[in-house]
């Protein structure tokens, strides 16, 4: 269901004119979808409660969401509502209906309320849509009694109120006293620079990347002569079992050179001593810093 401000106009329009079902033919279209499959059972149960998700979808105007959206969800609920209504279960569809309106409304709400996420836990969602209304009763309670209520007293009673951990009230009210900016917008000065401009650039800087790259050019080099002190089976041994990006397992090439398990690890073992050696003559420490063993 899309609409813009006509089809809403339109679909309100029709919501007002549908038909007013009583308990009895409700349950015998309820009843005609469950057991039949019966879509315009389906049809005729949604349309006469349509003026209800429209009336609640009014209510949360306040929030800054699309009137068209809004109604749209109210819808979605309403759907799920009717596909899942159990008519034996001796209640109203209204009645039922009513929480899965409301629902799909404020998820909707809080997925678009800012770009970045508001909650989407119990608690985070009751304080969402009641933490001001809370906050404005006890600020006129202490008011009317002559008492001045600071921001962690207030805090502390609207977790006690709503029922939720002091934490989440934290969190909550820090999110909804601030809001969403571009970070294309100008600051504040002559200079007219845009905030994005002052992100830092996490990439490494340049001195730091030419430096990087001096040294491990310098590895390479250091890793190549003390390869050369290596005969050819011993090479060969190093590249495939240190060298590789999926190393070769000991048992293959144990079978490729016709040598045990325990010679392959031998002859690796021997060709790391001469390695390290032959680096710590050329460089010192460097052997730490390659790693081999």
């Amino acid at each position: 269901m899309n609409y813009d401000s006509t089809g809403i106009r339109s679909v309100a329009r029709q919501a007002m004119a549908a038909e007013m079902l009583d308990a009895e033919t409700e349950l015998e279209l309820a009843r005609a979808w469950r057991d039949h499959g019966d879509e315009k059972a389906l049809h005729r149960l949604v349309n006469a409660y349509m003026r209800l998700a429209v009336s609640m979808a009014a209510k949360y105007r306040r929030y800054g969401a699309p009137m068209p959206d809004l109604v749209q969800e109210a819808g979605v609920g309403l759907m799920k509502a009717a596909e899942k209504f159990d008519p034996d279960r001796g209640v109203r569809f209204s009645t039922y209906a009513v929480w899965w309106i409301k629902a799909s409304i404020q998820d909707y709400v809080m997925r678009n309320w800012s770009m970045v996420r508001t909650g989407s836990t119990s608690s985070q969602k009751a304080l969402f849509f009641n933490l001001r209304r809370v906050r404005a009763k006890f600020e006129r309670e202490a008011g009317a009694a002559g008492e001045m209520l600071d921001s962690q007293q207030l805090r502390e009673k609207i977790a006690i109120e709503v029922g939720v951990p002091l934490r989440d009230v934290e969190m909550m009210d820090a999110r909804l006293s601030g809001s969403d900016f571009s970070l294309n917008a100008q600051q504040a000065g002559e200079d007219g620079r845009e905030w994005v401009e002052t992100l830092e650039d996490e990439a490494p800087q340049a001195d730091f990347t030419v430096e990087r790259e001096r040294d491990m050019e310098k590895a390479r080099g250091w890793l190549k002569d003390a390869m050369q002190s290596l005969n050819q089976r011993e090479r060969m041994i190093i590249i495939e079992r240190k060298l590789r990006d999926e190393p070769r397992t000991l048992e293959s090439l144990g079978t490729e050179l016709g040598l045990s398990k325990e010679r392959i690890r031998q002859l690796e073992a021997q060709a790391l001593r001469k390695m390290r050696k032959r680096l710590e003559a050329v460089t010192g420490n460097a052997a730490e810093m390659l790693a081999f063993a």
